[in-house]
């Protein structure tokens, strides 16, 4: 059975692991070298300590995919958008396992406080990354053409959000998990 927690520390190196094949075999990240555990590690406590989530999937095999949102920009005025990121284990795709993760996340992001999630999707081949957000209300809202270099081409980034909870309906200082 597939469940999805909070992650832990403990989970640093399964967590690694999956980022570092879609380093060196992907194109939806733009790492070229994967980062150490040490380093992930430090990100997943960025994430955290800002009160944002970050999840892991596991089933009886182990970990099969984590996900994590956060800020958008740094500066003020973007205390409401967030970007997501979500990773699966070789194998884990095409499942329908990373919808069930993305749409944790997306729950939990409202939780914190985010009204706009927002995707930046690397390669414009990513079919997969681009259905799996599509498919859980993504809207695309543009394309940056030619502007990473991995395995020798130039690849494009997708951009596309989805407003959660109040969204944009309502004043921020409506908001019941004000900032």
């Amino acid at each position: 059975m597939t469940s999805i927690r909070p992650s832990r520390d403990a989970d640093i190196h399964a967590i690694t692991a999956i980022y570092a094949h879609h380093v060196i075999n992907g194109t939806g990240t733009f790492e070229t070298v994967p980062p150490s555990a040490e380093e992930m590690a430090g990100r997943q406590g960025d994430v955290l300590s800002k009160g944002l989530p970050y999840l892991v999937m596991e089933d009886a095999t182990g970990i099969t995919g984590f996900a994590y949102c956060n800020w958008f920009k740094p500066r003020p005025a973007y205390r409401y958008s967030a970007e997501d990121s979500i990773y699966l284990a070789k194998g884990a795709q095409r499942k329908g396992l990373g919808r069930l993760l993305l749409l944790e996340l997306m729950t939990q992001a409202e939780r914190c406080g985010v009204r706009k999630l927002i995707a930046v999707i690397g390669d414009s081949a990513n079919i997969g990354s681009i259905g799996l957000h599509s498919s859980c209300g993504f809207s695309h809202v543009g394309i940056l053409k030619d502007c990473g270099w991995k395995f020798d081409r130039w690849l494009d980034v997708v951009l596309m959000d989805k407003s959660i909870g109040h969204g944009s309906l309502t004043p921020a200082s409506q908001s019941h998990h004000e900032k």
